[in-house]
C-alpha cells in the first residue's frame, strides 16, 4: 500500500499552495496531491484571479497582506502569469472604504468620461495600490510543476472514501488503489457534498453560491485600471491578454452544485449584471453579452475556513469567492495546523503505477 505523510485532496490553487507550504516547512515529508480532474481545471479555471488588498475583518486583512507578499515573491521566482495594474475604488462611504482597504491612496475623480462611465451622485473615488490579476489555472499548474520532484501529483484520481483508524487516514481511490496518509488536507473548493467527506464537512455550515462574471466585448487600453464598486461588491477588470473586460457582480443564487448541468449563464444573469453595470457605465451595457459561471463555497462569517474535522484531517477552503486572492494565507494557516514531522516508519515514496 502506498504511504505518504500528507495527502492533499484537491488540485486547485488552494491545494497547490498547501503542497508548496508543506514541503517548505517540512522538507523531508512525503506529499501527494490528488485531483479528480486536471490540475487547476475546476473553480480555479473560471476564476477572475483578482487580488486587491482588502478585508472586512482583521483576519481577512491580515490574510490579504500575507498573500500579496507571497504572490509577489512567487511571481518573480516562477515567472507566473500575474499582471499588476492600477486600481480605483468607488464608494459612497469614506469611513467604510478606509476601514476595509489596506493600500488606499489619494482621492481621485469619481468619473472618467474618456472611459464612458460616471459614478452615481454622492460617490467618491480613491486610488488603490497593490492590485493584480492572474491566469489562476496557469498559476496553479506552474506552482505544482515546480514541486514535481518533491510532490506526487495524481490527476484523474478521485477519492471515493475516507476512513480513519485512530492513527492513519485511509484514502480509497477510484482506480481501486488505497493510500495511507498520516495527515490529510481537504481542499475541495465547491465540491462540499462529495460522499467521501460530506458528513465531515456538514457541521461547518458552509453553503455553495453561484458566481457570475460577464464578459464585455470592448478592448481595454494598456493603462486601464481595475475599478472596484465597493457598495455593489462588483468590479470591472480589463483583461488585457484576452482583449476584453470582465465585470463581476454579486449573484444571489445559493445552494447550487458544481456539477449541475444548469450552472450556465442565464438571461437573468445578464439582466442583473447589466442593471448594476448601467449605473456606472451605460455605454458598455450593450456589449455585455457573455461570461463565465461557476460557484464557490461560502462560510457563515464570510471568512475562509481552516478547521480540523478529525485528528490530522483539516478542511481548507470556503474562500467566499477569494480563493486565489487568499490562497497563500489559507495554505499557511493550514500547514500550521498540521504536525508533519515525518515519523520514519510511515514516510515511504509513493509508488507510481504505470
Amino acid at each position: 500500500m502506498d504511504r505518504v505523510d500528507l495527502a492533499v485532496v484537491g488540485g486547485g490553487v488552494i491545494g497547490a499552495l498547501v503542497a508548496r507550504e508543506a514541503v517548505a516547512a517540512f522538507p523531508d515529508a512525503t506529499v501527494a496531491v490528488l485531483e479528480r480532474g486536471l490540475i487547476g481545471q475546476g473553480a480555479s479555471s473560471r476564476s477572475a484571479g483578482v487580488h486587491f488588498p482588502r478585508g472586512a475583518t482583521g483576519r481577512v486583512r491580515s490574510m490579504s497582506e500575507h498573500s500579496e507578499r507571497v504572490w509577489k515573491h512567487l511571481a518573480a521566482e516562477l515567472d507566473l502569469p500575474i499582471r499588476e495594474l492600477d486600481a480605483t475604488v468607488v464608494a459612497g462611504d469614506a469611513d467604510a472604504v478606509s476601514a476595509t482597504y489596506l493600500r488606499l491612496g489619494a482621492e481621485t475623480a469619481p468619473a472618467d468620461p474618456a472611459r464612458g462611465w460616471a459614478a452615481p451622485p454622492g460617490s467618491r473615488a480613491w486610488e488603490l495600490d497593490g492590485c493584480q490579476y492572474a491566469d489562476v489555472q496557469g498559476v496553479t499548474g506552474r506552482v505544482l510543476a515546480s514541486l514535481r520532484d518533491r510532490v506526487s501529483v495524481l490527476e484523474a484520481t478521485e477519492v471515493t472514501e475516507l476512513s480513519y483508524d485512530g492513527e492513519y487516514h485511509r484514502l480509497t481511490l477510484g482506480q481501486g488503489r488505497e493510500l495511507l496518509a498520516r495527515r490529510v488536507v481537504l481542499a475541495p473548493g465547491p465540491w462540499l457534498a462529495h460522499p467521501a467527506w460530506a458528513d465531515l464537512v456538514a457541521p461547518l455550515g458552509l453553503r455553495v453560491k453561484k458566481v457570475v462574471a460577464t464578459h464585455i466585448e470592448s478592448s481595454p487600453a494598456p493603462d486601464d485600471p481595475l475599478t472596484i464598486f465597493h457598495d455593489e461588491d462588483a468590479f470591472l477588470l480589463p483583461l488585457h491578454e484576452r482583449g476584453h473586460y470582465l465585470f463581476s457582480y454579486t449573484c444571489d443564487r445559493w445552494d447550487v452544485a458544481p456539477d449541475d448541468v444548469d450552472l450556465v449563464l442565464e438571461a437573468s444573469d445578464l439582466d442583473d449584471a447589466r442593471a448594476v453595470l448601467g449605473r456606472f457605465a451605460p455605454g458598455l451595457v450593450a456589449r455585455c453579452t457573455s461570461g463565465r459561471v461557476f460557484c464557490d463555497a461560502y462560510s457563515p462569517r464570510r471568512e475562509p475556513v481552516v478547521a480540523e474535522l478529525r485528528p490530522g484531517l483539516v478542511f481548507a477552503g470556503a474562500a467566499n469567492g477569494s480563493g486565489y486572492r487568499l490562497a497563500p494565507a489559507i495554505a499557511a494557516e493550514t500547514v500550521a495546523a498540521l504536525d508533519l514531522t515525518p515519523t520514519g516508519t510511515i514516510s515511504q515514496p509513493l509508488q507510481r503505477q504505470s
